[in-house]
């Protein structure tokens, strides 16, 4: 579909076919938290650095458009659970595609959280989303977690690479999972997943080099980029992380070309 090519070359750079996503969706999961609670200026601050996209929930959309700045793709999240829930793995849809198309998002994401007892509703409601973007020539982007009762570590190669290729078997066009903590092991799950594969972000780092090394190494190891939020918009300088981001992704910087650029 044209109209599907059209809106994937808004969120994945067209000449490197890797991306670099600002997930900013944190609200409802956390509320307020520092980074978001100025949403304009945040989200021109990523696209400032060069984002390619941003990820957000449908009622912040009017609050992040930027008056001036670069240009930057949407998102719009159709997951939804907050940390009050006594269920916080369960992940509800609150929008629909059509709507998001009526917001103007150039895509659609569901976040899905395999092996716990709600997998077998998440899984349905993935389903009927990719059914329905594939319809309207939506590109869908699905961050798959193993989350729940039955997974001890939710970092393990053999959960990753599971999930990753739950997500593109499912149809979605991107998928999003945890960096496995080494270039090797990730290479793994990039070779079992047919689509595109981003990584998270993960807790907050510490370590401006800790970040980037992640990065590199996803991308050695062959993946599409990252999706990481607040280790991006809760950095003392966003903006320039990000170009950190684009270097790595987009020219093939080393670490070390990349550290130079945030510490200009």
């Amino acid at each position: 579909m044209i109209g599907k090519q059209i809106r994937m070359e808004r969120i994945l750079n067209r000449n490197t076919r890797r991306t670099i996503l600002v997930p900013m969706d944190h609200g409802i999961t956390l509320g307020p938290i520092n980074g978001l609670k100025d949403m304009k200026e945040a989200v021109k601050a990523v696209a400032e650095g060069g984002a390619n996209a941003v990820i957000e929930h449908k009622g912040v959309v009017e609050d992040g458009l930027r008056g001036n700045g670069p240009d930057v793709g949407l998102i719009i999240h159709l997951s939804a659970s907050t940390s009050l829930s006594t269920s916080p793995n369960a992940k509800t849809i609150v929008c629909s595609v059509e709507e998001a198309i009526r917001l103007g998002a150039d895509a659609v994401s569901v976040h899905v959280n395999l092996g716990n007892g709600q997998e077998k509703e998440m899984l349905k409601d993935f389903g009927r989303i990719s059914y329905e973007a594939r319809t309207w020539g939506m590109p869908l982007l699905a961050m798959m977690y193993p989350r729940g009762e039955k997974i001890k570590d939710e970092y393990d190669p053999k959960y990753i690479k599971h999930v990753a290729r739950v997500g593109a078997e499912m149809g979605a066009d991107i998928v999003k999972v945890s960096y496995t903590g080494d270039s090797e092991s990730f290479r793994e799950v990039v070779e079992g997943c047919f689509v595109p594969v981003v990584i998270a972000g993960g807790p907050k780092m510490d370590s401006d080099r800790e970040i980037l090394e992640m990065v590199k190494g996803s991308v050695d190891a062959g993946g599409a980029g990252v999706s990481i939020g607040r280790n991006v918009f809760q950095h003392k300088n966003s903006t320039k992380l990000v170009k950190a981001f684009a270097a790595i992704i987009h020219e093939n910087a080393s670490v070390g070309e990349a550290m130079n650029i945030l510490n200009s």
